[in-house]
């Protein structure tokens, strides 16, 4: 009598079953498991449908809105901040800024405020737009795409899979440096002049005023003078800026129980967002943006670079001095950027047709 032993799971070397039936189950595990792996892909590519990257343009456009939130939100604030870091005073935020209004008016208070004005919305509308082709860069360089798009039989483009690609933290906060590359050519520029307008307004009549006296000055480089330093500040800047951003919309959806995906934050929760991401991005570049306000404003000729700027600043009012302003740069980072990014998000609704 013989006895036969039943295994779920035969080995490969098991030489008890005839040929005839150990091919057919070889044939049989064969088509199954293609008709599984095919469903699965099928799965795949249809949960993971690609969806178009934000057009270039409604990035740029939506950004432009943001910046001009923030100017009108937030200059009051720059003014007081550019007097306390290139002055020796040390009166309150808002006794400066009441002794502004009181003196000179409205006009007073926005002083200077037509360089950023002119400038902002090209500024962050490139800011925007070079933080969307930073996510696309860094996209494009990581591994783990080529592997998805090989496991998923290579649908979907490179640039297709944006929208639900998914970034990390760490690759959010370069692709924001990255944005601030492009940016600088129009911000270091900007700066100057409104600084100028800011700290000696007794000098111009106005902001082409300024501009044409600066060029006169020295040329094309007495324009973009401090433009190392704005990159020193703007991209450490940028990435706790759009980090910040990130890391907190993606923690308020959690505790709001909403699809990245498919979902979207209440108005006060991108506010709420926003206002956090501004106060980590000066915390982060107050120190540099006291060096650029000090070297683009002195005579020609009094700093020989940002080093010098710093030496001196170190021999003459020590270490805090790298913090003067910072009062009215974090009071002012709240709501100027909580207005930016919600002008942004919401102008992004409204240019959704452009995609």
């Amino acid at each position: 009598m013989t006895t036969t032993i039943r295994r779920p799971f035969p080995d490969a070397d098991c030489k008890r079953t005839n040929t005839n039936n150990n091919n057919n189950n070889n044939n049989t595990s064969s088509h199954l498991l293609q008709k599984n792996n095919t469903s699965c892909i099928l799965a795949t590519s249809s949960s993971n449908k690609p969806k178009k990257p934000d057009s270039a343009l409604k990035s740029f456009l939506s950004g432009g809105v943001g910046g001009i939130c923030t100017v009108i939100v937030g200059h009051p604030f720059d003014l007081i901040k550019v007097k306390i870091q290139t002055s020796a005073q040390n009166a309150s935020v808002f006794s400066m800024l009441t002794q502004t209004f009181q003196k000179e008016g409205m006009r007073g208070v926005y002083r200077g405020v037509s360089a950023p004005l002119v400038a902002i919305s090209p500024m962050f509308a490139v800011s925007f737009w070079g933080y969307d082709m930073g996510k696309r860069i860094v996209q494009s360089v990581d591994e783990k795409l080529i592997q998805k798009k090989t496991f998923a039989g290579g649908g979907g483009g490179g640039e297709g899979d944006t929208a639900v690609y998914p970034f990390t933290i760490s690759q959010l906060c370069l692709a924001g440096g990255i944005s601030a590359l492009p940016t600088t050519v129009i911000m270091a520029p900007s700066e100057r002049l409104k600084c100028l307008l800011q700290i000696h307004p007794e000098r111009y009549s106005g902001l082409w005023d300024c501009a044409k006296k600066v060029y006169a000055e020295g040329g094309i480089q007495s324009v973009f003078r401090g433009t190392g330093a704005t990159l020193l500040r703007d991209i450490p800047g940028s990435i706790a800026w759009f980090g910040t951003y990130e890391l907190v919309k993606k923690g308020l959806m959690k505790v709001q129980k909403i699809d990245p995906e498919s979902g979207a934050l209440s108005p006060l929760a991108v506010l709420c967002a926003g206002g956090v991401a501004g106060m980590a991005c000066w915390a982060v570049s107050i120190p540099a943006d006291v060096l650029k306000s000090r070297y683009q404003t002195a005579p020609t000729g009094t700093y020989s670079g940002i080093m010098d700027v710093y030496r001196h600043l170190m021999k003459e009012e020590g270490p805090s001095a790298l913090f003067r302003g910072l009062r009215p740069a974090m009071i002012r980072a709240f709501p100027a950027n909580a207005a930016c990014f919600f002008g942004m998000e919401v102008s992004k609704k409204a240019f959704a047709f452009m995609d």
